[in-house]
């Protein structure tokens, strides 16, 4: 089999919302082609988000019966989505779900992504492909970022791949390997700071251009223990309420200044990353609708910066995640030993079909 049909899901850990894209793809002489069929974004309902937002704090038991919740909430918007666009689930071969992130230790094996898939498959009647994550950890492998080797079959014809989510992550070719890490936090500290102010983002930038730059929290900022490691390296929420937060919060200045000093900061850790020039980067993620991040971005390096289509934007991970899921059904490597540091390539993914 050379074409699949696939829906494939993201929650990202900026909670903008659930991207839903029905995808096909199709392998002709080992190489890799797709098309975006349909796509969307449901946003959270408001009790179901503010248990997303406080998972981590959750009892086992909580935080199990939010994992059967969240697993139908998932099912149900599928098979809305599916019935809006008039998909006929006969041409699906299944749902790639990546879940909603709580805990990412990788430092104790621990990653714990929630959606409980046997509820998707319920919910919808499709084979449903969770929690890519897992396998990789228990490998002692980071378990992300998982992306990259979408990267490598589908956007190979950019030098750089950059996704700005809730955390920047990137990914290149160096040596005949494909190589991925998480660069810094972006949305998840960026809306924080806008909610403040009572926005739920800053939409294309506009209070941190009227912000000035900390000198101060800027040189604290990029001085973090984390911008030190050698990749593999991938952040986690915890990492970022534990060293990033208390630094921002610690600072006596407006929110506008705190805006646009992070902004900052992204952009020179994003600089420090690539060393190249004239090199072709692809800029995806929520975080590049933000038109002044993309400025600062382009301000800091000598490189051609690519903004690619809104549904590029809007969904390459979603897009990927149901790559991933192919991967998975051919029983072929979808995660990177290159990019996670596991002890070898690996085919993460549960299966479950309640059928």
């Amino acid at each position: 089999m050379s074409r699949y049909n696939v829906i494939g899901t993201m929650s990202g850990t900026s909670l903008d919302g659930l991207d839903i894209a029905h995808c096909t793809f199709e392998l002709v002489d080992n190489k890799w082609s797709f098309k975006i069929n349909y796509a969307a974004t449901i946003s959270f309902p408001s009790q179901l988000y503010k248990k997303l937002a406080n998972s981590t704090q959750l009892s086992g038991l909580e935080l199990m019966k939010l994992n059967n919740e969240f697993g139908n909430f998932i099912g149900t918007s599928v098979s809305e989505f599916v019935k809006k666009n008039n998909i006929s689930i006969k041409n699906i071969d299944g749902i790639a779900s990546h879940g909603h992130t709580v805990f990412h230790q990788t430092e104790i094996n621990l990653t714990t992504q929630i959606g409980n898939g046997a509820n998707i498959s319920a919910s919808t009647k499709l084979p449903v492909i969770c929690d890519f994550r897992s396998t990789d950890v228990a490998l002692h492998g980071q378990g992300a970022p998982l992306v990259p080797i979408g990267d490598e079959n589908l956007f190979s014809n950019y030098d750089y791949c950059i996704n700005l989510g809730g955390i920047a992550n990137i990914s290149f070719l160096e040596n005949k390997q494909r190589i991925a890490f998480d660069i810094c936090p972006v949305n998840i500290v960026m809306n924080k700071l806008a909610q403040e102010l009572g926005r739920a983002y800053d939409k294309n930038g506009d209070l941190a251009k009227t912000g000035k730059v900390n000198s101060d929290l800027l040189k604290q900022l990029n001085q973090l223990g984390f911008y030190k490691l050698s990749h593999p390296k991938s952040l986690g929420i915890e990492q970022i309420e534990a060293t990033v937060f208390p630094i921002i919060n610690a600072c006596h200045i407006s929110v506008e200044d705190k805006l646009r000093t992070f902004i900052e900061h992204i952009a020179i850790q994003i600089s420090n990353t690539i060393a190249s020039n004239n090199k072709k980067i692809l800029l995806t993620g929520g975080g590049t609708f933000n038109s002044f991040l993309a400025e600062r971005i382009e301000a800091n390096t000598n490189n051609d910066i690519i903004i690619p289509s809104e549904q590029i934007i809007d969904f390459k991970e979603a897009l990927i995640f149901a790559f991933l899921g192919v991967l998975r059904l051919r029983k072929k490597s979808n995660c990177l030993q290159s990019v996670t540091g596991a002890t070898q390539n690996n085919i993460g993914g549960c299966i479950y079909q309640a059928f």
